[in-house]
């Protein structure tokens, strides 16, 4: 009998970090069936010159509500991304009180009928996503439902309560605890409540997946805290987006690098993520203090969706100063102080290339594109173009990965580390989460004046063995699924 989809004389780069080799790779109801010689198949791909790997993970996303808004994921798709890692930096969409508003300006996701992990999974997959996701548990969405974003440390009562939700969700699938302790409300937390939540996580095998509480200044001091957290709680650890951020600090990555370093030593498992540009992003409010205007930070910000003034939007903060004959301050001041201004989102650019290179090269780096998927103004061109600028920029151009590895942490070490079943890799027996792609031609075009640009390169991605994006077009497939950690 026909498989249903053949790939004939692939390139195969197997999501192993081995060297790439020439095979036909068979795909039938959902897996990889054949990789070698293959029979007969209802279609045929030509895949002469063209690499063949497994699907992308998505490490670091927001999507959450995402998957309800917008379940085509054509940002994810077109770069071939098959499987998001989402709830993280503290904010999930579980637990959830229908009608609730969190938090001014929460971009977790909408609210809806669903209250904990089982019924918002049920909620995606009756919009028919294109992707495959997998979700942490924050502990800003935990703290916010239990204790609103009161600044003090809990009672005992309201810490077995966070706890509480923290097991609910690893029993139905989670793959870890995620905390944000850079935002409201997590950053009022002291380690020893944020040890105690992971504790939840351990019986499970989770992890301990940290925004930590500082990228900058006392990154140092904050990778001590992830560390210590995650060994008083008996979990593995990884730490999202590695940076350090702002000019002074440029190039302390290689000291946290060597932190971690000591700790594997030690015996304790960590891993980290990066994304490839930089400029961050996130919500404006949450970085600013308006008694005390970091002026430094602000002269770096892109505005980049402000309901209450959609002309600033792909604009810099002192452009949008001199325009009004406004201090950088008042300008900082006016754009967060107007009436939707918790729901403006900034790009701030606060990191160097050189630490981006860097940190790719330590073997424990996955990627992660922390891209917030809300389209209209002007979006971090991260969300789009993530991967394929790993491909084009730091693999064909720079030569900071072989194409191997770079497949390796964007495939196969990212379903280990998070619990992935059967993914990751391109064998028998696995699902087949598929993307082929011209190596030669491979590039993000999302750019910071025009960021919801597809890439251009990726040829094909399967999502569970059914082609969900051809040569530019999205066919509607939706055949993602929810995933659950460590389940088949």
């Amino acid at each position: 009998m026909a498989a249903d989809l053949v790939f004939r004389e692939a390139t195969v780069i197997d999501g192993s970090g081995g060297p790439r080799f020439t095979a036909d790779v068979a795909v039938d109801q959902g897996w990889v069936v054949a990789v070698g010689e293959a029979g007969p198949g209802a279609r045929a791909v030509d895949a002469r010159g063209l690499v063949l790997c497994p699907g992308f993970v998505d490490t670091h996303s927001h999507d959450d509500g995402a998957f309800l808004r917008h379940p085509g994921m054509e940002f994810k798709v077109a770069q071939g991304v098959t499987t998001d890692v989402s709830g993280n930096c503290g904010f999930s969409t579980v637990p959830n009180e229908p009608g609730r508003e969190y938090m001014p300006g929460d971009i977790s996701g909408p609210g809806a009928e669903w209250t904990d992990l089982d019924s918002y999974f049920a909620a995606c997959m009756a919009k028919r996503p294109a992707i495959n996701n997998l979700m942490l548990v924050g502990h800003n969405r935990i703290r916010a439902h239990v204790m609103g974003l009161e600044r003090r440390a809990p009672t005992a009562d309201e810490l077995a309560a966070m706890r509480g939700y923290v097991e609910q969700a690893m029993e139905q699938g989670a793959a870890g605890l995620s905390t944000g302790l850079i935002y409201e409300p997590g950053r009022s937390s002291r380690t020893e409540e944020i040890i105690e939540l992971a504790r939840a996580a351990a019986p499970f095998g989770g992890l301990y997946v940290t925004h930590m509480r500082n990228e900058g200044d006392r990154l140092l001091e904050a990778v001590d805290e992830a560390m210590t957290i995650a060994r008083e709680a008996g979990v593995g650890l990884h730490i999202s987006h590695h940076k350090a951020a702002g000019r002074r600090n440029w190039g302390r990555v290689r000291d946290s690098l060597a932190r971690v370093d000591e700790a594997v030593r030690q015996g304790l498992d960590v891993t980290l993520d990066v994304y490839p540009y930089t400029a961050g992003s996130g919500p404006m409010w949450q970085y600013v203090n308006l008694d005390a205007i970091d002026t430094e930070w602000a002269m770096g910000v892109m505005v980049a969706n402000c309901p209450d003034f959609p002309e600033f939007e792909g604009r810099m903060i002192p452009e949008i100063a001199r325009s009004n004959g406004w201090t950088v301050e008042d300008a900082v001041r006016n754009v967060l102080t107007s009436p939707r201004g918790r729901q403006v989102i900034c790009i701030h650019f606060i990191i160097d290339e050189a630490d981006i290179e860097t940190n790719l090269r330590h073997p424990r780096m996955l990627i992660g594109s922390d891209g917030i998927p809300v389209l209209k103004g002007n979006p971090h061109p991260r969300l789009f173009g993530t991967m394929p600028r790993v491909l084009a920029r730091y693999v064909r151009e720079r030569g900071v990965l072989t194409l191997e590895e770079a497949v390796r942490r964007m495939t196969g070490a990212a379903c280990d580390r998070f619990g992935l079943a059967d993914r990751g890799y391109v064998r028998e027996g696995a699902w087949a989460d598929l993307v082929l792609f011209d190596p030669n031609t491979v590039e993000d075009l999302a750019t910071y004046e025009e960021p919801k640009q597809e890439p251009r390169g990726i040829r094909m991605v399967v999502v569970n063995g059914q082609v969900a994006y051809e040569d530019g077009r999205h066919t509607g497939a939706g055949s993602g699924i929810m995933l659950r950690y460590r389940q088949p």
